[in-house]
């Protein structure tokens, strides 16, 4: 894929079309849950070395989803940015029930 994304908002149709295994969205809103958890712990303790595990359960979840059900590669490599800032979008609109946290997403093109 060669195209440049100009905004996040072009950005996330794209974003959603790379996770449209549910399998994959669950594991995904699993290792942003565990950032959050870690971060609270983290603030809550004043102990900054929770923060070490913070990238390896966000990252370490979503590339399983990837690599096993979603069989792709995951958009950080190339849109590290935009994807970052992607998957919580995702959280956030899986919680308000935007985007269905199981099943199959189908393109709506």
């Amino acid at each position: 894929m060669s195209q440049r994304y100009q905004s996040l908002s072009d950005f996330y149709p794209y974003y959603l079309s790379e996770h449209r295994d549910g399998t994959c969205r669950v594991l995904h809103f699993i290792g942003s849950s565990c950032v959050l958890i870690l971060l609270v712990v983290a603030a809550a303790q004043r102990e900054l070395t929770w923060l070490w595990y913070v990238a390896p359960a966000g990252y370490g979840f979503a590339w399983i989803g990837h690599f096993f059900f979603e069989k792709n590669r995951p958009a950080t490599f190339q849109y590290p940015l935009y994807s970052l800032l992607s998957d919580w979008v995702m959280f956030r609109d899986i919680l308000v029930g935007k985007v269905p946290l199981r099943g199959d997403l189908h393109s709506d093109d």
